[in-house]
């Protein structure tokens, strides 16, 4: 238990749409994030720095019940999530992540509609900036922010994974 701890347990998770890193921390689910070089590095670099500790691979009982609970959700089973979450990032950031987690399945939101949530009308910029460091896709679903005009905008996963995302959730709103 104490190696937990002190490590970020790593494993990989093959999903329909693309290869996703899932890491725990403890009894945390601290990663869950897709497998595109671009998007790993500054976030493995945030995660190792804050938590002070090193990826390892293997397997903990949180990344076998966020495996089994992504299974559901792409097969359609699962709409809402119940894996401990640890954000690790800025206060600011910690407000936007924690309010994905409010984004009901199925719906979309803009980045103006979030920082309008957050009480901060004006930083839509920032609320972009911070969804694009969300280290825990799916579980925090920052693919269900788009751009306000209704268009799909940036996504660690890259566009096509977004929209694979939101047919998913809802194939009947979304006619890309």
């Amino acid at each position: 238990m104490k190696q937990e701890r002190e490590n970020i347990i790593i494993g990989e998770y093959e999903a329909p749409c693309g290869r996703l890193m899932l890491g725990s921390y403890g009894e945390w689910l601290c990663l869950c994030d897709w497998q595109r070089e671009k998007h790993r590095g500054p976030v493995d670099r945030r995660l190792r720095r804050v938590l002070n500790a090193e990826f390892m691979a293997g397997t903990s009982t949180v990344i076998k019940r966020a495996s089994e609970q992504l299974d559901e959700y792409f097969a359609g089973a699962r709409r809402e999530f119940d894996i401990p979450l640890l954000f690790v990032g800025t206060d600011f950031q910690k407000k936007v992540w924690n309010e994905l987690l409010t984004i009901p399945y199925g719906t979309t939101v803009s980045y103006g509609d979030m920082a309008r949530n957050i009480d901060m009308p004006k930083a839509v910029r920032a609320v972009a900036n911070a969804n694009g460091a969300n280290a825990i896709s799916i579980f925090a679903p920052c693919h269900r922010v788009i751009g306000s005009d209704g268009t799909l905008t940036g996504y660690g996963g890259g566009l096509d994974t977004k929209e694979f995302l939101l047919r998913l959730e809802n194939k009947s709103l979304f006619k890309f």
